[in-house]
C-alpha cells in the first residue's frame, strides 16, 4: 500500500527526492512519515506531514535540508533532500501512522524502503 522510490548514489553536497506512492486506501486523517534506518543503528525518525492540512515536522539533524511534501491527485508524499551528507547515507522509509510521533511503533503501514547513498 506504501511504496517508496527515487533512492541512489549521490555525492555530498547533491539532492535527492524520494517518493511514496499510496495505494489500496486513503490516509486522508493520517500523518505520513520518513523513516531511516543507516547500517548498524537504529531506525530514526525524519520527517512528517499531516495528510489534512499539511503540516510539517523535522527531525533537527535535517531541518532546514530536507522537505516533505504531498500531492493528493497522486496519493504521493515526497522527501526532497539537499545539501546531503556522508551521514544521510541509509535506507529511507515511508510510513502512515494516526498521529505525529517520533517513535516508529506508532506508524501502521510501511513501505519497503529505498536506498541512498551519500559519497563523500
Amino acid at each position: 500500500q506504501l511504496q517508496a522510490s527515487g533512492g541512489g548514489l549521490v555525492q555530498a553536497g547533491g539532492s535527492l527526492s524520494l517518493s511514496c506512492a499510496v495505494s489500496g486506501r486513503t490516509f486522508s486523517s493520517y500523518v505520513m512519515a520518513w523513516f531511516r534506518q543507516a547500517p548498524g543503528k537504529e531506525r530514526e525518525f525524519v520527517g512528517a506531514i499531516r495528510w489534512s492540512g499539511g503540516t510539517t515536522s523535522y527531525a533537527d539533524s535535517v531541518k532546514g535540508r530536507f522537505t516533505i511534501s504531498r500531492y493528493n491527485v497522486k496519493n504521493t508524499v515526497y522527501l526532497q533532500m539537499n545539501s546531503l551528507k556522508s551521514e544521510d547515507t541509509a535506507v529511507y522509509y515511508c510510513a502512515a501512522g494516526p498521529y505525529l510521533s517520533f517513535r516508529s511503533t506508532v506508524y501502521d503501514y510501511w513501505g519497503q524502503g529505498t536506498l541512498v547513498t551519500v559519497s563523500s
